[in-house]
């Protein structure tokens, strides 16, 4: 058993609908686009480039609904939101045809 100068925080997790047990969250890969409306919103030129891909710490998982901390004094605070899909088997170049359901 590892000795730890302070106890470390417990795993992320998420719900699943219609489950009792927990998705445990481990990496998060995301794809991004410079959408019109978001960048818009920010006082931003419109740009379409292609999606561009990187990742975020499963720390950065929050259960909907939850207070979320931030520097006091904060006047323009802007959050994202995220769907979270996770693929219960493998897959890799599936046609429409496979699915089920």
């Amino acid at each position: 058993m590892t000795d730890y100068l302070f106890a470390p925080a417990a795993p992320r997790s998420i719900p699943v609908l219609a489950e009792t047990a927990r998705y445990p969250v481990n990496r998060i890969f995301c794809v991004g686009r410079n959408y019109a409306a978001h960048a818009a919103e920010m006082g931003n030129e419109v740009d379409r480039e292609a999606p561009f891909y990187f990742t975020k710490a499963p720390h950065a998982v929050t259960q909907s609904g939850a207070v979320l901390p931030y520097p006091p004094g904060t006047e323009d605070f802007h959050y994202e939101m995220e769907l979270v899909i996770a693929i219960g088997a493998p897959a890799f170049r599936i046609a429409p045809d496979q699915v089920e359901g």
